[in-house]
């Protein structure tokens, strides 16, 4: 890091402490050739992501759809929200590590499907429902069907 004041090379960090917002860290550095003190702020760089939707329109990711989607599939289901809660990062974990700045929402929905069959059978139910768009008790049993395999 270069020193603001007389723009040498060599500085040094004396005091590293997470921002409240939890999604960067202050550092005070101090420059060893005038000595003197500055602040800078580290912050996690994330490649933005846009969805495909199944109609081919793009959008932004966001991270409150997933949510209130795995939240409806585990609608008084007996799974601590804390639970729930490591679940949507572990999809989004696996969704951000694809390293791609497009993603169809169809990989999203069956890494979804994934984690929600191990999960809770009747969350996965729920979910597979709504994203598979079941037309008539056939396909919504042999959905079923696969699952007791």
């Amino acid at each position: 890091m270069k020193c603001p004041f007389c723009n040498q090379d060599n500085t040094r960090v004396i005091d590293s402490r997470p921002v409240p917002d939890n999604n960067s860290i202050r550092r005070r550095r101090q420059c060893d050739e005038c000595g003197r003190r500055f602040t800078t702020y580290e912050k996690i760089e994330t490649i933005p992501l846009t969805v495909i939707k199944k109609d081919q329109s793009r959008e932004e990711y966001d991270r409150s759809k997933l949510q209130n989607g795995v939240m409806r599939a585990c609608y008084k289901r007996p799974i601590p929200v804390k639970r729930i809660e490591e679940l949507i990062d572990e999809i989004e974990t696996e969704i951000f590590n694809k390293e791609e700045r497009e993603v169809p929402s169809t990989v999203i929905g069956e890494i979804v499907m994934e984690k929600l069959k191990d999960l809770d059978a009747v969350a996965y139910v729920r979910f597979a429902s709504v994203y598979r768009e079941f037309k008539d008790i056939d396909t919504f049993m042999d959905e079923l069907k696969k699952m007791m395999k």
